[in-house]
C-alpha cells in the first residue's frame, strides 16, 4: 500500500470516495505478496496493482459495489494452470484480497500512516477478518481502536508490535486470557522504515552496489574514513554519506535483522575491526570483498580475536554469487542476488532443473468468497 498512499491522501482531501483492495494471503506462485494494494475511486480511477492481470478487472467491479454499499468484502481469486498465463497469475495460484470502503476512520488512519511513512516512523494497520469493517492501528507503542476486551487489546498490541519490528505483513490470530472465547484473525499490514544497507569503502564498486541497493528498496549509507573519496559527487544515489572509521560508525548504529552490510574496503586496517563487530550483530547479511587468499588471512585474524565457527559461517566472503561478473555493475548484481538468496534461505542455483517451488508456499487459506477467473 505504501506506493498508493499519496493518491489515497489526495482523495481524502478532495472528498473523493474510494475502495482499497489489499492482498492478505497468496498460495502457489502469485506474483505479488501480502500488503500489495490497489484503489478504485468513485470516478473509476485506478491506482496500484495486485496481480498484473485480469484479476484487477474483477476487483474493480467488486470495488464499485463496495463503494456503493459501504461494506468490506473478502475475496479469493483462483487461477488454473491452463488459464494462468492469460489471466496474469503466471504460474497459477490463489490470491486473497480484502476490499475495504472509504470511511472517516480509515481516512484518518491513512493520513497518520502517510505522515509516519514520510518521517520513517514505524506504523501498522490491522483489519479484522471476522469483522471486515474493523481496523486497528499501532503507532508509537499504542494501539488505536479497541475490541472492548482489555486483555484481547493487549494481545493484539503485542502481536502488532512484533510484526512491525519484523517488517512483516501477514494474517495472525490473537486470543485473550478467556479460553472460552475464540481467537480473532487479523491481517496486519506493516509500514516499517526501509531496511538499512551500509556500504563500507568508497571504491568504484561501491557506487554500483549503492545503486542496486536503492533499487532493492534499501536506505543506503556509504561509509569511509577518507573524506576525499566519500563525497556526494561520487555517490549521488546514497541516502547518507558518512566520513568515519567503519567500525566506529557501525558501533553507534541500531540495526535490525533486515540490515545488509557490504564491506568493500578489502583493507585489513578497516576490515578486521569492522567485521569483528559486524559478525556479532543480529543483521541479515554480512559480506566482504577480497581474493580467496585475503579471505583466508582475514578469517585467521578474526579467529584470533575470538570469533568462532558460528560467527564466521555468517560471513559471505568473497562477497557475491559466482556468476563470473567482472565490472562494478556485474559485481553489484551478484552481491544483490546473494543478499536475496540469504534472506530467503535459497541456494542461488539456477531455477532451471530445480524441483522446489519458485515462491515459498503458505498455509491453508481461510474461508472467502471464491472466484475462478
Amino acid at each position: 500500500m505504501r506506493e498508493i498512499l499519496d493518491q489515497l491522501v489526495n482523495w481524502n482531501r478532495e472528498n473523493i470516495t474510494y475502495a482499497v483492495a489489499t492482498v492478505v494471503q497468496t498460495f502457489g506462485s502469485a506474483p505479488l505478496g501480502p500488503g500489495t494494494a490497489m484503489a478504485v475511486s468513485e470516478h473509476g480511477t485506478v491506482v496500484g496493482s495486485i496481480s498484473g492481470g485480469c484479476i484487477e478487472a474483477a476487483v474493480v467491479d467488486i470495488a464499485h459495489d463496495v463503494i456503493t454499499g459501504g461494506k468490506a468484502s473478502y475475496q479469493r481469486f483462483g487461477v488454473s494452470d491452463d488459464d494462468a498465463f492469460a489471466t496474469g497469475l503466471t504460474c497459477g495460484g490463489t490470491i486473497e484480497v480484502i476490499i475495504s470502503p472509504h470511511t472517516p476512520l480509515l481516512a484518518r488512519m491513512l493520513e497518520e500512516v502517510h505522515h509516519s511513512v514520510s518521517t520513517q516512523t514505524p506504523v501498522a494497520l490491522a483489519t479484522s477478518l471476522d469483522s471486515l469493517n474493523t481496523t486497528y492501528m499501532y503507532l508509537d507503542g499504542v494501539l488505536r481502536g479497541s475490541t472492548g476486551d482489555a486483555d484481547l487489546d493487549r494481545a493484539i498490541e503485542i502481536r502488532m508490535a512484533g510484526m512491525l519490528s519484523a517488517g512483516s505483513s501477514t494474517i495472525i490470530e490473537c486470543g485473550a486470557g478467556d479460553h472460552c472465547r475464540a481467537p480473532i484473525r487479523l491481517f496486519v499490514n506493516s509500514f516499517a522504515p526501509p531496511p538499512r544497507m551500509i556500504v563500507f569503502g568508497a571504491i568504484d564498486f561501491a557506487r554500483a552496489v549503492t545503486q542496486v541497493g536503492k533499487l532493492m528498496g534499501y536506505h543506503v549509507t556509504l561509509c569511509d574514513a577518507r573524506p576525499v573519496f566519500a563525497t556526494k559527487a561520487r555517490f549521488p544515489e546514497a541516502d547518507d554519506i558518512v566520513v568515519d572509521w567503519p567500525h566506529r560508525y557501525l558501533q553507534a548504529q541500531q540495526l535490525d535483522s533486515r540490515a545488509a552490510l557490504c564491506v568493500l574496503t578489502h583493507d585489513e586496517k578497516f576490515d578486521i575491526p569492522l567485521l569483528e563487530r559486524a559478525l556479532r550483530l543480529d543483521v541479515g547479511y554480512v559480506g566482504a570483498m577480497g581474493s580467496r587468499r585475503t579471505c583466508l588471512n582475514r578469517e585467521r585474524e578474526l579467529r584470533l580475536l575470538g570469533l568462532g565457527d558460528i560467527e564466521l559461517d555468517r560471513l559471505h566472503a568473497p562477497i557475491g554469487l559466482d556468476i563470473g561478473g567482472r565490472t562494478p555493475a556485474e559485481t553489484a548484481i551478484s552481491i544483490a542476488a546473494e543478499i536475496v538468496a540469504a534472506r530467503e534461505g535459497r541456494t542461488g542455483n539456477p531455477l532451471r532443473g530445480g524441483q522446489s517451488p519458485i515462491h515459498a508456499r503458505n498455509c491453508e487459506a481461510p474461508h472467502a468468497t471464491v472466484h475462478s477467473v
